[in-house]
């Protein structure tokens, strides 16, 4: 796999096996893929937990191997469950990180402020809220000012608001630093919102890569139009092929979707289709393509299944 900016030294390179991968400065990647499909073990390859079968891992141009100290101290790192001490408080914990890169108080008052937990610095972090506790733990990855940071699916498990509230802080410091990140996650929405590079994977295997646009710009003139139907008698026609569109099957009996190339000509037709087989139509839309049909049209399957 190979990133897309040219003309920007790299940050961190990785040849291992079938993978080429090479992240320049503030440059956000997002691995993405269901559960099983490799993040992680890709992403515990970088923080040196794990070593690669073959090939290496360069970041800041230095190897793990005998760089450990120096390079700790440029990653920051959020896992996908972070355990805290319950009877600490926010500002004491974050002090308790800030420790080991040698920094103070200072350092901790502007994390707090960059995730938004002034009203809960002095709270105890048993009783935070999870969203209140994952902002805690990116904290706690951001203290040390990292070059590289790395987050192993920060917002699952979390409410909409608060997957949002991740995204705001993420954004700020994509404005505001140079950090280069590694994002893992099986949310379609967040990489498309927060990564500039996107590496799809599934089962292991990198299947496709590229920038959003770039992902996307062979469906750019293919329209999806989904539908409900009235009944599920359009599911005769996908099982038995007799249709002259192909239907893919919906969440249940009486949704379905057509992907249509030729849009001005094909939908008129597509409906002709549907009325002269007695389907009526209760609801339909016409979108663009997303990253979530790339992934169906890859793998057969949605990214959550």
């Amino acid at each position: 796999m190979r990133s897309g900016m040219s003309g920007n030294p790299s940050r961190l390179s990785m040849r291992s096996g079938g993978i080429n991968l090479k992240i320049p400065k503030g440059q956000f990647v997002a691995l993405l893929g269901p559960n099983g499909a490799g993040k992680t073990t890709l992403v515990e390859m970088i923080e040196g937990i794990q070593k690669p079968d073959k090939g290496e891992i360069t970041i800041m141009g230095k190897k793990w191997k005998g760089n450990e100290d120096e390079l700790h101290n440029i990653i920051g790192l959020s896992l996908q469950e972070t355990r805290f001490i319950d009877k600490l408080r926010v500002s004491e914990t974050l002090l308790l990180f800030a420790g080991f890169f040698n920094l103070g108080k200072d350092r901790v008052n502007e994390i707090i402020k960059i995730v938004g937990l002034e009203e809960k610095r002095k709270s105890y972090v048993v009783n935070l809220s999870g969203g209140q506790r994952q902002r805690l733990a990116i904290g706690i990855a951001l203290i040390n000012y990292p070059a590289i940071l790395l987050l192993d699916e920060p917002t699952t498990g979390l409410d909409p608001n608060a997957r949002r509230e991740i995204w705001e802080i993420l954004r700020n410091l994509k404005e505001k630093s140079e950090t280069s990140m590694i994002l893992t996650t099986h949310y379609m929405e967040e990489a498309e919102n927060l990564c500039d590079y996107i590496v799809i994977m599934d089962s292991g295997v990198i299947l496709r890569e590229g920038t959003l646009s770039q992902l996307l710009e062979e469906e750019t003139n293919e329209k999806v139009v989904e539908f409900t139907a009235e009944n599920g008698l359009f599911n005769n026609y996908i099982h038995t092929g007799q249709s002259p569109f192909k239907i893919h099957p919906g969440e249940t009996k009486e949704k379905g979707f057509v992907k249509l190339k030729d849009f001005e000509t094909e939908l008129p037709a597509f409906m002709a289709f549907m009325k002269s087989n007695n389907i009526a139509l209760k609801h339909m839309e016409c979108r663009r393509k997303t990253l979530d049909d790339l992934f169906v049209s890859l793998t057969g399957r949605k990214i959550n299944e």
